[in-house]
This record gives structure tokens, C-alpha cells and sequence, in this order.
């Protein structure tokens, strides 16, 4: 009985062992879960800003003859990767339910990004279009940009960039000259791009 006693004022007296707090813990840095910030695209150019507003003016009217002179007026412009006529192609997307003017319309509502083509700067429609496809790699991605790309291209479209593929969605672009390029939904390297 005596040793019990000794044993319960020995532990009493010691008290359980606790480590001492500080009284503000360091905050984790979580910077590093998210993927560096990117610098925002530099402002639309005069000459993007008014082949922007024609594209935009034709796909709101509803109108693919409109739309396909337009576009047969650009140097160079490719909307399908078989070489088929414009108005051609996309009357056919239209039957097959891809309406390619409330596509445009809905491109240029989104951010853009730029991209060096050559000895040019592209303006791209999504942004994210303008990426490397091993930028668009989950780990390189904030959470919003994940929900955004999951968004835009489904399920199918993201495992297709997980594999390497290039941007397998809608995508158009417009040259820092104001020259429109391309409005593709196909999947295909479209570009020769310089580092």
C-alpha cells in the first residue's frame, strides 16, 4: 500500500509530459501546392480587337456565308485539317450538331493566352489551348485551371493531354497582324511553335 502511495504523489508530482507550444505555429507555405502563377496576356491589339469584332459580328448574325468570306478573306485561314471549303464544313458540323457560330461566340467570351509562332504572336481562344500539352499535365495545374480543363474538354479530352496529345477541343487564334489563323475542333498539330 505504502509503494502505491509513493507511486501516485511520484506521478502526480511529475505530471504528464507535454511538449511546449509555440503560441503562433508556422503557417505551411501553400504556395508551393499551387502551380506559379502565370503573367496575365499582354492587352488585345488594335488590329486583333477589329478581326475579333468581324468574326464576332458575323458568327452573332448567325450567318456561315458571312462567316466563310470572311474567313476566305484571311491569309492563310484554316478551319478543318481535310482542306474541305469552309462554308463546306462547317454547313456539315452545323448538321451534325456543332454549330461553329455560338462556338465562336462562346471562345471569345473565355480568357486568351499568347503563344510565339514563328516570328509572330498568336492570341489563342481558350487560353489554355495555348499551352504546351505537358502544361496542361494535372500537377502543373492550379485546382480552378483542373475544373476549367475538365470543363472544356470532358473526360475523354483531359486523358487525351495526359497522353500528350495537343489541345484536342475548340480553338481559334488571331495573329498579333490581326490576321485570323485558324478555328479547329480537331485534334492535329496546327502550329510550328518556337520556344
Amino acid at each position: 500500500m505504502l509503494k502505491r502511495l509513493l507511486l501516485a504523489l511520484c506521478v502526480a508530482a511529475c505530471g504528464p509530459s507535454e511538449t511546449p507550444r509555440p503560441e503562433n505555429p508556422p503557417v505551411p507555405d501553400e504556395s508551393l501546392l499551387e502551380p506559379r502563377l502565370r503573367p496575365p496576356p499582354p492587352a488585345l491589339p488594335s488590329d486583333v480587337l477589329e478581326t475579333r469584332d468581324a468574326i464576332l459580328n458575323a458568327a452573332r448574325a448567325g450567318s456561315l456565308r458571312r462567316l466563310s468570306r470572311f474567313a476566305h478573306s484571311q491569309d492563310g485561314f484554316i478551319s478543318n485539317l481535310g482542306g474541305a471549303d469552309h462554308f463546306v464544313h462547317w454547313d456539315l458540323m452545323r448538321r451534325t450538331g456543332f454549330d461553329p457560330n455560338r462556338h465562336l461566340v462562346d471562345l471569345f467570351e473565355q480568357p486568351y493566352d499568347v503563344r510565339q509562332v514563328g516570328e509572330e504572336t498568336w492570341f489563342i481562344w481558350p487560353d489554355l489551348a495555348a499551352r504546351d500539352p505537358e502544361d496542361l499535365q494535372q500537377g502543373r495545374l492550379s485546382f480552378r485551371e483542373q475544373a476549367r480543363l475538365l470543363d472544356l474538354l470532358g473526360e475523354d479530352g483531359v486523358a487525351a493531354l495526359e497522353n500528350g496529345d495537343v489541345w484536342p477541343g475548340v480553338r481559334t487564334a488571331i495573329s498579333e497582324t490581326g490576321t485570323w489563323r485558324y478555328f479547329l475542333h480537331e485534334r492535329a498539330i496546327e502550329e510550328q511553335e518556337t520556344p
